[in-house]
């Protein structure tokens, strides 16, 4: 139990909680005094380009580029080296304070130079400028006069190329509620109706909006009908949809009943200030009074918006929220109180809720524990199974022995499940965009058990051998393992298993994100019971128990053959830590297995001898492996790359929606590299010709989002369709109906029947 103590205490700390953001725009600079430009020549070849750099604002390098457009024919600008940093929207890059210089060497042809002059920073508040573009001209000093002084840059001599308002910038940005105004009442029962209003030379993102209702059971948000925006080029987020005038957005409600209600709307957006500043998302709360409406029909759930609305909301019933200017706050309160209805619940609705909720939860139960006996057979778990049933011929002698041997295996397995499901729910309750299999995309968490893995099989291979003090690894997981190494055993069985999705469990693990935390941790509970189930029914059940070999000499040679798998299952772990951190992190991880390797052999060669101190030494030399390993956590995350990439487009909200509107098919894989099931369906079906002539035949874009590493925006999709993990895999009509969601093993009949009727 100690050691997946240790495993949880390790996932947690992957993630701290991000604190809150307070920007007060107000207090920020006009671009040009938080970043003061200026030129000078100091010789013919040789011109200086100057930015003062006010304290609490930085500039990018990879953003800074200076050429000269007229009278002098240029070089490659010169930089210093910045200060390395990890941004948010660059990755790693690197960062200059208080005062920057480059140097722009080059052959005059003319006394005077034009320069075009681009560049891009960010305030320590957290709020980013757009990219700047200025023009200056330098006037170059005769041969051999001394050399010129900074020309600062001036207004009138200022142009603001791709800038669409040069007079935004020069003005101090206004605060977020006097920029962004937002109003939203209840139009009827059954729809919302929600404004945006943005003050002028301000707009607002379409994409970066979205709503939750809150405090209204039974009624719920559908996609909202988005007015028609303006097609924008972001620098950020690609190419958007924004909106610079006032837009209404009706959005429908999914009633399951017919009473008012008082609900809270919340809706979350941001925008920008044209050609300044981008605020940070900013939250809007209103209260609302809906009076009564009809039930939502099953076939009016879609309404008139796209499935690609509906998936960037971030809860499961929520959706995406348009755009539009509007009135305060305030002033919606005091619109939207319609005359009160009185709400009683007919004790008959009650009743009817309640068995509903009974129902949802025995089903779910059921899904589980069928799920988890499937687990038994994905190819990521059997590995560890292979010991387990090695432990269990061994103990065929007794069938006491066996009995405890299966009960301290589904005590681990129960107790993994659990903790894992409970610190799940945890995370997520905690605002982190994490799903079923989120330690797997922690690459540190992904090395320590590749090493794990290295170091069982180096025991079952007889290179070391740690007895009973340390359960769970060698002999102690087979023929000497006892109640630790076989408790160990279930905690390594589900850490390996639990990324892996099986049939029957999306629904169950769906019911548990969503349930109180009670119901959620006995459908956990159930998927341990699924997959401990087998071992417990050989340790129960003489007559199966009978027909396991018996104990023998050729137990040895099987031990040191399962070494083997323990190998490939470390390769295959190294090969994901491949994929999240590049091949430096392999690299890394193979040193710090060959000290792993070094110390447990010189440990080894000393156990039987009296040198505590060389004993030490060798335990010492084990534990230094672990620091390539914390090395390769902290080196920036892949680039994707394959050999099917030029038929893949890559996944986004944006991407899906401007996909959709051309009338196009869409076929949505989500998916991970450490997901077996992923990659034993994209080997079987999606990597083919034949799934390539599919896409052809019916004119179909594949999209396939990458759940590797943690993406907040891939785990708002899955949400949105009701999943918790992947493989999720999505076939959107050229219609613009709603998205088939396809079961999780894919065959191509499954594949070519979807792609059929998403093309009708």
């Amino acid at each position: 139990m100690s050691a997946f103590s240790a495993l949880l205490l390790i996932l947690a700390s992957a993630w701290p909680s991000a604190p809150a953001l307070a920007v007060d725009v107000d207090d920020l600079l006009p671009v040009d005094q938080a970043f003061e430009l200026s030129a000078k020549a100091s010789t013919r070849d040789r011109i200086e380009v100057e930015w003062k750099i006010a304290d609490g604002y930085y500039l990018y390098r990879h953003r800074t580029d200076v050429q000269a457009t007229e009278g002098f024919t240029g070089e490659a600008l010169q930089l210093p080296k910045g200060k390395a940093y990890r941004d948010e929207f660059f990755g790693d890059v690197e960062t200059y304070r208080d005062r920057l210089t480059g140097i722009l060497p080059g052959t005059a042809t003319a006394d005077r130079v034009t320069l075009k002059v681009k560049y891009q920073g960010c305030a320590d508040a957290g709020v980013c400028y757009p990219p700047q573009t200025r023009t200056l001209t330098v006037t170059l000093p005769a041969a051999g006069s001394a050399p010129a002084a900074f020309v600062p840059l001036t207004r009138p001599g200022t142009s603001l190329l791709g800038n669409p308002a040069a007079s935004a910038i020069d003005a101090a940005p206004l605060s977020p509620e006097q920029a962004f105004a937002f109003e939203a009442i209840a139009f009827n029962g059954d729809q919302l109706l929600l404004r945006f209003t943005p003050t002028p030379g301000y707009y607002v993102y379409r994409d970066r909006t979205s709503m939750t209702l809150e405090g209204a059971p039974g009624i719920a948000l559908q996609p909202p009908q988005w007015p028609t925006g303006k097609a924008y080029h972001d620098e950020h987020f690609g190419d958007v949809v924004v909106y610079f005038d006032q837009a209404e957005v009706p959005v429908p409600l999914k009633r399951e009943h017919v009473r008012a209600a008082d609900a809270t709307l919340r809706v979350t957006f941001q925008g920008c200030q044209t050609g300044g500043i981008c605020y940070p998302p900013m939250t809007r709360q209103v209260k609302l009074s809906l009076p009564a409406g009809t039930i939502t029909p099953t076939a009016a759930v879609t309404g008139s918006a796209t499935s690609a609305d509906a998936a960037v909301a971030s809860e499961p019933d929520n959706a995406e929220v348009a755009v539009t200017p509007g009135a305060t706050a305030a002033d919606t309160a005091a619109a939207s109180t319609p005359a009160e209805v009185p709400r009683t619940t007919p004790p008959a609705d009650v009743q009817r809720r309640n068995a509903a909720t009974v129902g949802s939860f025995l089903l779910a139960l059921l899904l589980a524990l069928g799920g988890g006996i499937i687990l038994n057979l994905m190819p990521c778990v059997l590995p560890v199974l292979s010991l387990k049933a090695l432990s269990l011929a061994d103990s065929g002698r007794s069938g006491g022995r066996a009995r405890q041997s299966a009960l301290w295996y589904t005590a681990g397995v129960l107790i993994s499940f659990v903790a894992i499901g409970a610190l799940a729910l945890g995370l997520r309750a905690a605002g982190q965009a994490l799903g079923w299999g989120f330690q797997l995309q922690q690459p540190w968490v992904v090395g320590l058990l590749a090493y794990l893995m290295f170091a069982i099989g180096l025991s079952l291979s007889g290179v070391f051998s740690v007895g009973h003090r340390l359960a769970g690894a060698g002999d102690a997981l087979t023929r000497q393992s006892g109640p630790a190494g076989d408790f160990f055993t279930g905690v390594l069985a589900v850490v390996i298993a639990s990324p892996c999705t099986a049939p029957f469990m999306g629904a169950a693990l769906a019911f548990a994100f969503t349930a109180s935390t009670p119901l959620a941790l006995m459908v956990f509970a159930a998927l341990g019971l699924g997959l401990a189930l087998p071992f417990l029914l050989i340790g129960f059940v003489p007559a199966l128990a009978n027909r396991l070999p018996r104990p023998g000499a050729w137990m040895e040679t099987l031990k040191q053959f399962l070494a083997f798998p323990m190998y490939l299952t470390a390769v295959w772990l190294l090969w994901v830590l491949g994929n999240q951190r590049g091949i430096d992190a392999i690299g890394l991880a193979l040193a710090g297995l060959v000290l792993l390797a070094l110390g447990l052999w010189w440990f080894q060669r000393l156990r039987l001898r009296t040198a505590p101190l060389r004993r030490g030494l060798a335990v010492l030399l084990a534990a230094a492996s672990l620091v390539p390993l914390a090395m390769a956590h902290r080196l920036p995350s892949a680039p994707r790359a394959g050999a099917n990439a030029s038929a893949i487009v890559p996944f986004s909200n944006a991407t899906l929606t401007a996909l959709r509107a051309e009338g196009r098919v869409v076929f949505v894989d989500m998916t991970a590299d450490w997901c077996v099931t992923c990659k034993a369906n994209e080997k079987t079906v999606l990597h083919t010709q034949a799934f390539r002539d599919l896409l052809e035949q019916h004119n179909a874009v594949f999209v396939q989002g990458d759940w590797t590493n943690v993406d907040p925006e891939i785990t708002a999709f899955l949400e949105s369709h009701k999943a918790v993990g992947v493989p999720l895999y999505v076939v959107y009509p050229r219609n613009g109906g709603e998205g088939e969601v396809l079961p999780t093993v894919l065959t191509r009949k499954i594949v070519s029947d979807a792609m059929a009727r998403a093309a009708q």
